[in-house]
């Protein structure tokens, strides 16, 4: 049941990719990430008082951290989507397990002392190349957008993946902890409202349309459920089939790409996108072996 809830989830989100990709030519990133949250608040509030869930929190230092580092990662990924193919933006933000396995290679670089007599990091060849091959598809995904003077937007892509990792691992510490995942989407949507209300109030409000505000509630609904679904799926209990599905997510968001905004993906660019998720959940798998008990990201 728990790999289902990860493809749902993953359908959802890159469904939500849509609907961000066509607000985006009438409302800014930040705009849009206020409503994500706004909409998503009352959608959990709903939600927590029909499952008789009560929000109040004994971790509200782990829920500002996670909405910190989601809310960035959040960001950059919506600026991503309005600004690159939607099949490129999804799979940068799906760079999180690669970015986990490079920190554990650099981590253990910097933590070697030859004169310890410890393994050597550069031990961990599989690991290693895991990283190196993710970094060559991004190389491969991103060589059209350099070509279009889109360097900026990838760059932000890639670091919405980064933050994403991290936001992630937080989420699996609060399942560990007992906190219902309601609870958890909840402050995330409330951290977003918060930071995108802040982000308007630097960048300016955009001109309302009725027709065009129609694709902000399928947003803020669809991100809400795809939350809650892949946050069910980690919370209770990751396995690598679950982790690995979370891939799915890149296979929807290219046929959406292909099919409703008429990218053209060359040869390299579905090479550079295979190469992603087969370098991720090798360093999925790999990361398992060597660390059973080690919490998963999820997207």
């Amino acid at each position: 049941m728990q790999a289902l809830w990860m493809v749902l989830g993953s359908l959802f989100f890159a469904t939500m990719a849509v609907c961000v990709k066509f607000a985006s030519e009438w409302f800014t990133s930040s705009e849009l990430v206020f409503y994500r949250g706004l909409l998503g608040m009352l959608f959990l509030w709903l939600l927590a008082r029909s499952q008789g869930t009560a929000l109040a929190t004994r971790y509200a230092g782990m829920h500002a951290w996670r909405s910190v580092v989601g809310v960035v990662s959040l960001g950059a990924w919506f600026y991503a989507i309005a600004n690159l193919p939607l099949a490129t933006a999804m799979t940068l933000n799906y760079m999180s397990s690669v970015w986990v396995a490079a920190f554990l290679v650099g981590g253990a670089l910097i933590a070697w002392n030859p004169r310890s007599g410890g393994a050597a990091p550069l031990r961990q060849g599989a690991l290693v190349l895991t990283v190196l091959a993710g970094f060559a598809g991004v190389v491969m995904m991103l060589r059209p957008t350099i070509e279009q003077n889109q360097v900026f937007a990838g760059l932000i892509g890639l670091m919405s993946g980064l933050t994403a990792a991290f936001a992630y691992m937080q989420v699996m510490a609060l399942g560990k902890l007992g906190e219902p995942e309601t609870r958890t989407v909840f402050y995330f949507a409330v951290g977003s409202a918060v930071a995108g209300a802040a982000g308007m109030l630097v960048e300016g409000l955009s001109p309302w349309n009725w027709l065009h505000a129609l694709w902000l509630l399928p947003m803020g609904l669809l991100a809400s459920l795809g939350q809650l679904c892949i946050t069910r799926a980690y919370s209770h209990g990751a396995t690598l089939v679950v982790a690995s599905l979370q891939y799915s997510g890149i296979v929807f968001g290219a046929i959406y790409s292909v099919t409703l905004f008429g990218d053209r993906i060359s040869l390299s660019g579905w090479a550079g996108m295979a190469l992603i998720v087969a370098s991720g959940i090798a360093a999925t798998v790999l990361r398992a072996r060597a660390a059973p008990n080690a919490p998963a990201e999820e997207h």
